[in-house]
């Protein structure tokens, strides 16, 4: 591997890792209804574990409820039941065609509860990024030691991923600051 695609790949594997945050972070609950919320369930479809948003359409029918329509009307049943027993404290109301998701306000202590969930994710990503720092470290050492670089350019190579590593680490500060706050309006 070259001076270059360490660098390159550096930062490609950093951005995945803020995208797989980002995705993280709109699963979890705020005030505010979320199609998201639901889009990472797995729902029984004829026997195979399927996507929720692979077999209904989810759509927002007010600021605090999901309205999840199943392409398959036999499907309502098991859409139903993955909801109820997804681990969201969430209670779909099956309506015949289309099964409505209320979501009840949150106390005080579940909004403190998710700004904790937010803020270990968050310590999890940026784990995740100084991990990927080290690697690219090492992987830099290893061209050193082959002779393939100077150790002028491992010391700029280092640089560079430090920089990295500080851009994503505040980005990732950012966001959890903005989530937080996002929680904790009432």
């Amino acid at each position: 591997m070259s001076y270059d695609q360490i660098k390159s790949q550096t930062e490609s594997k950093m951005s995945k890792g803020i995208e797989s945050f980002k995705s993280a972070l709109g699963k979890i609950r705020t005030g505010r209804a979320s199609t998201s919320l639901l889009e990472h369930l797995l729902v029984d479809y004829y026997g195979n574990p399927t996507l929720i948003s692979q077999v209904a359409s989810l759509t927002l029918a007010d600021a605090r409820t999901i309205s999840v329509t199943p392409w398959e009307k036999n499907m309502l049943g098991p859409v139903e039941k993955a909801i109820r027993e997804s681990n969201l404290g969430l209670n779909p109301l099956n309506k015949g065609t289309v099964i409505l998701v209320p979501l009840p306000p949150l106390s005080e202590e579940r909004r403190n509860e998710m700004v904790k969930i937010v803020k270990s994710d968050g310590e999890d990503a940026k784990i995740a990024i100084r991990n990927h720092r080290r690697d690219a470290n090492d992987q830099l050492k290893k061209l050193v030691k082959a002779k393939e670089i100077t150790e002028d350019q491992e010391k700029q190579g280092q640089a560079h991923v430090q920089k990295l590593t500080d851009r994503f680490i505040s980005e990732i500060d950012q966001l959890v600051a903005n989530k937080e706050k996002e929680v904790l309006k009432v």
